[in-house]
């Protein structure tokens, strides 16, 4: 897709962008061989669309020229390596050390997102610092929502992973959401479904107050009906806080 769309002339512009760092609509006209006024629309759209930003830059004695360079959001339009390269150095770290130490990696990672989070007390309930953990997990760009079903048990559901294309080779990625919900809950949380498992989402059933803690027992793949669920409201403001966790 990204291939044809650098055959466009709103794609070429992005690419030379990249390359120049920044340019006039008459320096990109020069490179194409197109008129100025061709290359301010194609900007015009870009700009719109949040890929390019303008600003006023003064060269030599002449008036000032708008120059545009790509912000952040146009690096969708370039392959991203990330995965593969957490990939290799899991790898290395696998061989060096094991399965242990790619597993005690990650829940490093989950511990130290929950010190972000903040010290856990017991006269908060369950559902605030599952609230609190909801408003971190967002905030790291994870989408995820915590419900009440008809029976009391909390539903904390992450539709999305930052691991995903890690968690094939590297289970041990889901250490870290369960150290962090050991800290914020600890020994209420099972996890029923896995997108490591092919399930359509994370979901974890936490006990309601008073229950005794669940026995562990793997995420199910199947699923069946799930019960009536209403989404919980928070009752304090939540600072994020939360580093992606799968």
């Amino acid at each position: 897709m990204h291939d044809r769309f650098f055959e466009s002339t709103r794609g070429r512009i992005v690419g030379a962008l990249r390359r120049r760092r920044s340019a006039s609509a008459v320096d990109l006209a020069e490179e194409f061989g197109l008129s100025a006024n061709a290359i301010r629309q194609q900007l015009v759209v870009l700009e719109r669309d949040g890929t390019v930003a303008g600003r006023s830059v003064r060269r030599g004695r002449t008036k000032p020229t708008v120059e545009y360079s790509l912000t952040p959001d146009a690096d969708r339009y370039f392959p991203q390596r990330y995965d593969k390269m957490l990939n290799a150095v899991l790898r290395e770290i696998r061989t060096a050390g094991g399965d242990d130490a790619v597993k005690a990696l990650f829940e490093r990672i989950g511990q130290r997102s929950a010190d972000r989070i903040g010290p856990v007390s017991d006269e908060h309930p369950a559902e605030e610092r599952l609230e609190n953990l909801v408003a971190s997990l967002k905030s790291a760009g994870v989408t995820a929502e915590l419900q009440r079903a008809g029976d009391g048990t909390l539903v904390l559901h992450e539709h999305t992973c930052p691991y995903a294309n890690v968690v094939a080779e590297n289970p041990e990625a889901c250490s870290a959401i369960h150290t962090i919900l050991e800290r914020v809950v600890p020994g209420k949380a099972q996890q029923v479904e896995s997108l490591a498992t092919g399930g359509s989402e994370c979901r974890f059933e936490i006990a309601s107050e008073g229950a005794p803690p669940q026995a562990a027992r793997p995420p199910r793949v199947a699923r069946g009906p799930q019960p009536e669920l209403a989404t919980t409201r928070s009752k304090r403001h939540h600072a994020p806080a939360l580093a992606p966790s799968p």
